[in-house]
């Protein structure tokens, strides 16, 4: 009887705490080819998967205006769900022809707040096809910062980016810093050690996003590469995928909206 009312009463304390505390979730996602080749009702589909969450961290966003122009009538279609949204859209970033791109955020403003609209971080130009964006957030008085990056591909060497992103990020930037995006990189590799020592965790752990060409016998998911990335002082409450997939007669109308799953981390700031 006592070990229940102990039960009972631990139970009770742990949801009373976290139901006092402010909590918000991140989603980076690469939806690729963000502009003109989504249409209106692919813009409502990838609405429905993102409306609960409280901030949307994109890449691969076209760096013409068909780009700007998708993330603008995303907000529109958010907006008309419940909640009121913003969005940034970074300047394209300084690479060749067929690798710049943009980023964008979108967030829920009613307790989410910016006082500037992000740069790219020109300082990593030399080191990284396509150099990060960073915005700051505000909650109420707490300062958090997010990165939202897309490396180039597995097999052009993507761990020097990482590694020339984590040495900034280690010796210039404070914390609670978030790092989102495709790195094209499983985050057990090595070259997330650094990071890793400095007290960074990772959302999810070998948990494959992106999708295949095929589905066989339910198996649709590829690569681990996709993640979010938090610095000590950001405690995690939960975190993993949107699969708006499920099933393998799914596959083909889904890789119309993108080749990646979103991830996310739900998490407050102390």
């Amino acid at each position: 009887m006592l070990k229940n009312l102990l039960l009972t009463f631990f139970i009770f304390f742990h949801f009373s705490i976290h139901s006092q505390i402010d909590t918000f979730k991140v989603v980076s996602w690469n939806i690729r080819d963000f502009g003109k080749t989504k249409n209106s009702d692919e813009l409502e589909e990838i609405a429905e998967i993102v409306r609960d969450t409280d901030i949307l961290a994109i890449q691969e966003v076209v760096a013409g205006y068909g780009g700007s122009q998708a993330v603008a009538k995303l907000t529109t279609i958010l907006n008309r769900k419940g909640a009121k949204w913003d969005y940034v859209i970074s300047d394209p970033t300084n690479s060749s022809k067929y690798v710049t791109e943009r980023y964008a955020f979108i967030w829920k403003t009613k307790h989410i707040k910016i006082k500037n609209r992000g740069w790219l971080l020109d300082e990593l130009d030399a080191e990284v096809d396509r150099e990060p964006f960073l915005l700051n957030f505000y909650l109420g008085k707490k300062k958090f910062a997010i990165i939202n990056f897309h490396s180039r591909p597995y097999n052009q060497n993507p761990e020097s980016e990482i590694k020339a992103i984590n040495e900034f990020v280690i010796d210039s930037l404070p914390t609670p810093l978030i790092i989102a995006g495709d790195f094209n990189v499983n985050e057990n590799r090595p070259v997330f050690n650094s990071l890793k020592a400095k007290g960074y965790k990772a959302s999810i752990t070998n948990q494959r996003t992106t999708l295949k060409k095929t589905c066989k016998r339910g198996k649709y998911l590829n690569y681990p590469i996709d993640n979010i990335f938090y610095s000590r002082d950001i405690k995690k409450i939960d975190g993993g995928i949107l699969d708006f997939v499920r099933f393998c007669y799914r596959l083909e109308q889904a890789r119309k909206l993108s080749d990646h799953l979103p991830v996310f981390l739900e998490f407050y700031l102390e």
